[in-house]
């Protein structure tokens, strides 16, 4: 009989899932902690305690109601960290619509496509953000906002929406500011708010996150209040948090990272949320910490790498900070060892997981040997179940052996937004999300990620499928085939390159000329860095590209190391 362990493991937990949904959690937290700060938001000079905080998510929930919002319809938030970005989060929860993350780089093409997918009646929008010009792209696809009062949105490309809500202080054509949005609240009372949130039920859909697909076009991950209101719970509980914790959060609120494992980790623990600014910037990080004797701070490996390789690194106290999590990619050792000892995070936490499971399924933690948190993601979380599967099969692996990482538990989303196909593919009878990643499970239920079944490629933290950017590229006159993907690469873990084929009476392109037409198209981290011009590609003898060998050329041919 075999005596070997199969790769299988169910996180065990004394502490019992949250049963409720969002609003009820926030309105219990206030209860406990009234005066503890909730929300510092120091680019916008924002400091709210947790009572002063609900009074302004109360506000933009009633101001929703006020403006025709209700239970299921869809709220589309575009905009880098901000306060509002929170406030409507948790506002869109207590009404029960359900918030859609638009990624602050998209570009037209994909505005349109996530806007249309989802249904967005209401856009809460920035008015800019580094390079993106929001209110010009948002004027591009429905130009009838120039001309009709705010509200009352009729436009031929966007047929769903409804009303415009702009972040920026000035007054534009066709658009609520937030004052003016807010300023809706007095038309509808605490009351009405308070028993239109009793009747909501924590299984209800309450957020729409976009994850890109291999056909091309991304899929919206819908999640419920139960996904993600436990997913926070959990990563916070494993990092121990109490009311006393600040968390420094400059990774984006659209991710799961930032809206669930920062946002709704603080709230279920009466801890504080701090954004240091818009976007990344790793000064403004360190001087949050420093500023704010932050006990906690999230980010990816680049950012952990950026913030300590920062000129004036050593100005900064950083002896406040205890812990955090580290996750989008695999860490360095060498990372880690700096993180621990030069940063104090002395119970850093590495996490792993997916958008479709809200995102964490598997956390390392401070008690783990620094080999295991160095080079696993660590053990299954609470509630939840991990297995290993042979990918042709669909059976269990026994341990050790390379196959499908699959989850199964309270954090898998529900479906794919109005695409059953693939929510089928994803999600089997048995009810396991399968990640599409290949790992191993040790003896002790440590889980290792070895690779990617598809050719995903993750650069600095974001998910990039080649097939997408791929599509877009073939729009291009003059080229014939194009393959895209992914090379090592010291500052983000992996960039692209792009391998094009010019059709033959095409006019020359360069490197250059490419970047260009993806310019305000596709989001600018998925535009490929790197071009080879060929006249063939490495192929299989039924005709398959060979991507893997592409890749090695790749790396031989520009002298790096694998």
């Amino acid at each position: 009989m075999n005596q070997t362990l199969p790769s299988y493991t169910s996180g065990t937990s004394e502490i019992p899932l949250l049963g409720m949904t969002i609003g009820e959690m926030l309105d219990r937290t206030v209860e406990k902690y009234p005066d503890t700060e909730a929300l510092v938001c120091l680019h916008q000079d924002i400091r709210w305690t947790y009572r002063q905080f609900v009074e302004k998510v109360n506000e933009a929930a009633r101001a929703f109601l006020a403006i025709g919002v209700r239970r299921g319809d869809r709220v589309g938030i575009w905009s880098p960290n901000r306060y509002e970005w929170t406030v409507t989060q948790f506002a869109t929860a207590k009404v029960g619509a359900i918030l859609v993350n638009i990624n602050p780089a998209y570009g037209v093409h994909e505005l349109e496509y996530a806007m249309n997918l989802a249904g967005i009646s209401v856009l809460v929008t920035a008015d800019s953000f580094k390079a993106s010009d929001y209110r010009k792209m948002v004027y591009e696809l429905a130009p009838e906002l120039k001309a009709g009062a705010p509200g009352k949105v009729q436009a031929q490309r966007l047929p769903d929406l409804r009303a415009v809500i702009n972040l920026d202080k000035d007054s534009h054509d066709g658009m609520w500011t937030w004052d003016e949005f807010t300023g809706f609240s007095g038309e509808v009372s605490q009351e009405e708010l308070e028993r239109l949130q009793d009747r909501l039920q924590f299984d209800d859909p309450i957020n729409i996150q976009f994850t890109s697909g291999t056909t091309g076009n991304p899929k919206g991950a819908t999640l419920t209040h139960h996904n993600i209101l436990n997913n926070g719970y959990f990563v916070a509980e494993s990092q121990r948090f109490t009311e006393k914790d600040r968390l420094v959060i400059p990774v984006p609120l659209y991710h799961c990272f930032g809206m669930v494992m920062g946002n709704l980790g603080c709230i279920t623990h009466g801890s504080t949320m701090i954004y240091p600014g818009e976007g990344f910037e790793p000064k403004s990080v360190l001087q949050a910490v420093h500023q704010e004797k932050a006990t906690a701070l999230y980010g990816v490996p680049t950012m952990f790498i950026a913030e300590l390789a920062e000129p004036e690194f050593e100005t900064y106290d950083l002896s406040s900070l205890r812990t955090g999590i580290m996750a989008g990619s695999i860490c360095p050792a060498e990372v880690m060892k700096k993180v621990n000892g030069k940063m104090n995070m002395k119970e850093v936490q590495i996490a792993y997981g997916m958008t479709e499971t809200s995102p964490v399924s598997t956390q390392t933690s401070s008690l783990d040997p620094f080999e295991k948190q160095v080079t696993t993601v660590g053990r299954t979380q609470p509630h939840l179940e991990t297995k290993i599967v042979d990918p042709g099969t669909g059976n269990i692996l026994p341990r050790g052996e390379i196959g499908e990482l699959c989850t199964r538990g309270y954090s898998v989303m529900l479906k794919y937004w109005d695409n059953e196909e693939k929510t089928a593919e994803a999600i089997d009878e048995a009810g396991w999300m399968h990640t599409g990643d290949l790992a191993t499970m040790d003896e002790d239920g440590y889980v290792q990620i070895v690779g990617r079944i598809k050719d995903m490629v993750i650069r600095g933290g974001e998910n990039i499928y080649p097939k997408e950017i791929e599509e877009f590229l073939y729009t291009h006159p003059a080229i014939e085939e194009v393959q895209v993907t992914g090379i090592p690469d010291d500052k983000y873990g992996e960039e692209l390159i792009a391998w094009v084929k010019l059709a033959p009476d095409a006019e020359p392109v360069t490197g250059d000329d490419l970047r260009e037409f993806c310019k305000g198209k596709i989001a600018h981290f998925k535009i490929p860095r790197n071009y080879k011009f060929v006249d063939e590609f490495p192929m299989t003898v039924t005709g398959k590209i060979q991507k893997f060998k592409m890749r090695e050329i790749s790396i031989e041919e520009m002298g790096l190391k694998s």
